[in-house]
Parts: C-alpha cells; sequence; structure tokens
C-alpha cells in the first residue's frame, strides 16, 4: 500500500510540476507584455507597422508569416508523412528494408535545426531561386516558399511515426473480417486503418504543427526576415519566433522589449489555441468511431 501511495504520490507531483511551469511562463508573458500593449492597446495584433526608430509597433505580419509556413509545411509533409507511415505499418512491418527507414525518420528528428538551416541555404534557396526565375517571380531565393520547405522535412518524423504506430495496432481481427468480405488491401486501408488510426494520425498531425508553429533556427536562416506581410508565397517574411530570434538582443527601450515578449505571448496563445481545438477534434473523432 506505501508503495503505491508512494507512486500515486509522485505521478501527482509530476503533474503539479508541469502545471506550475504552464502557469509561470504564462504569468511570465504576460506581464513582460504589459507595457506594450498598454502603448498600443489589442491592436497590436492586428497592425502591419514595425518600426523601432519610432517605437511604433505591431505583430500582424509576424503573425501572418507563422501561419502561412506552419500549414503551408504541413500539407506539404502530410502525404509524405502517411505514405511512410502505411508503407512501415501495413506493407512492410519487419525486415531490414523496415528497420533501416524507421531509422533514418528517427534520424531527421534527431538532426538539428541549424544543420537543416545551413542545408535550406546551400540547396533549396538556389533550387527555389530558379524556380523563381522560370516562373517569372522576382528571385529572392529566400521566402515563405523555402521556409516551408524546411519546415517540412523537419515536422515529417512527427506525423509519420505516430501514425505507423496507431497503424500497427489496428486489430487484425477487423482487416481479417474485411479481407472475408471480400476487400482489397487498399479497400482494408482505406475503409478500415485509416478511419481507425484517424485519432492517433491527428494527434501526430497536431504534433507536427506544434513543431512547425514554434521553429526558430532553420526558418531565420531561410525567411528572409522581411517585417512585412508577404504579397505572396515566394516573398521574404518573418515568423513570430524569427523576429525574436533575430531582434531580442538588440531590443533597447522598454517599449521594444517589451513588443517582443508581447509577440512571443501571441505565439503562446496561437499554440495553446492550436492545441486545444486540435485535442477538441481528437476526442470528437474517438467518440465517433467509438459509435
Amino acid at each position: 500500500m506505501k508503495g503505491k501511495r508512494a507512486f500515486k504520490l509522485s505521478l501527482i507531483i509530476a503533474v503539479l510540476i508541469v502545471a506550475i511551469i504552464f502557469f509561470a511562463a504564462a504569468i511570465s508573458l504576460t506581464l513582460g507584455s504589459l507595457p506594450a500593449l498598454k502603448e498600443f492597446g489589442w491592436k497590436f495584433f492586428f497592425s502591419k507597422e514595425w518600426d523601432p526608430v519610432s517605437d511604433r509597433f505591431g505583430a500582424l505580419p509576424f503573425l501572418v508569416g507563422t501561419l502561412l509556413t506552419s500549414f503551408l509545411a504541413l500539407i506539404i509533409s502530410l502525404p509524405l508523412s502517411l505514405s511512410i507511415s502505411i508503407l512501415l505499418g501495413e506493407y512492410m512491418k519487419n525486415g531490414r528494408f523496415s528497420s533501416t527507414v524507421k531509422s533514418l525518420v528517427d534520424l531527421i528528428a534527431a538532426v538539428p535545426s541549424v544543420i537543416y538551416g545551413f542545408w535550406g541555404l546551400e540547396v533549396l534557396v538556389p533550387f527555389v531561386r530558379n524556380l523563381e526565375i522560370k516562373f517569372g517571380i522576382v528571385p529572392y531565393g529566400v521566402g515563405i516558399f523555402t521556409a516551408s520547405l524546411i519546415l517540412s522535412f523537419m515536422i515529417i518524423p512527427n506525423t509519420a511515426s505516430l501514425a505507423r504506430e496507431v497503424i500497427e495496432l489496428v486489430p487484425g481481427d477487423l482487416k481479417e473480417a474485411a479481407y472475408s468480405l471480400g476487400a482489397t488491401r487498399y479497400e482494408v486501408i482505406k475503409k478500415v486503418t485509416l478511419p481507425y488510426a484517424r485519432s492517433g494520425i491527428l494527434a501526430g498531425i497536431l504534433l507536427s504543427l506544434g513543431r512547425a508553429l514554434g521553429e526558430t533556427m532553420a526558418v531565420t536562416m531561410v525567411i528572409g526576415n522581411n517585417n512585412n506581410i508577404p504579397k505572396n508565397l515566394f516573398y521574404p517574411a518573418n515568423t513570430m519566433a524569427s523576429v525574436i530570434a533575430n531582434e531580442f538582443t538588440e531590443a533597447t527601450g522598454d517599449i521594444y522589449y517589451s513588443s517582443l515578449i508581447a509577440i512571443g505571448f501571441a505565439l503562446f496563445l496561437v499554440t495553446a489555441l492550436f492545441g486545444i481545438l486540435g485535442r477538441y477534434i481528437i476526442n470528437k473523432t474517438t467518440i465517433k468511431i467509438a459509435k
């Protein structure tokens, strides 16, 4: 009994520590953002202006840049992630090839983001620049599209690994029943495996989105660091994380410093909002499957 109580107490303490860290971060960001919010009000989050010289600041360009890069990266990576998860979870569960691919996917997740940034500068930026020249677009090379490509490579393991594990947990009885009714392998995957594993796949997508929203170093190196709302997907821009990384050490004055913290607070709120929304969607999906 004492062992069970001690174990339960340790779990409660761990949960409380996580909750305290979460609320401590929220409170510190809120307090740090107050000078900027008092100066500009809630218009700060909808203003396009970012002028450190005249102390006029607005977070809208960075909010737009963050959402564009994150969701575009998610769209690019999703077909690749699902393909990998279905291949390893259904067609090639065991064997040398399967083990090699699993190791490579895990290795992608372990590579530091600065390495992706260097690779993007050396490989993706020239590639995108040539693509822009062919389509008659101003050949910046850096920009929203380049940053999204980098992010898509970085978030593939998050969706692929979790989706593969969930696909492998689909009960064999369900698939065998579908085969006995004359279903093909494609039909079993489409109508049995993927619907059953839907909540796990959505959880992987949510994890990928969280990684994309907060990614800093790799995006900072290839997005172009332009403090205006991007005119198109090839245009240089900034995300909330990248502008903080670029300008935090150079911030002079309370308003400038507080404005950067307010952007961090906005990033915190956006990430929390998508986390809550994603959890709601996962719960709804799980309930529908159970019914």
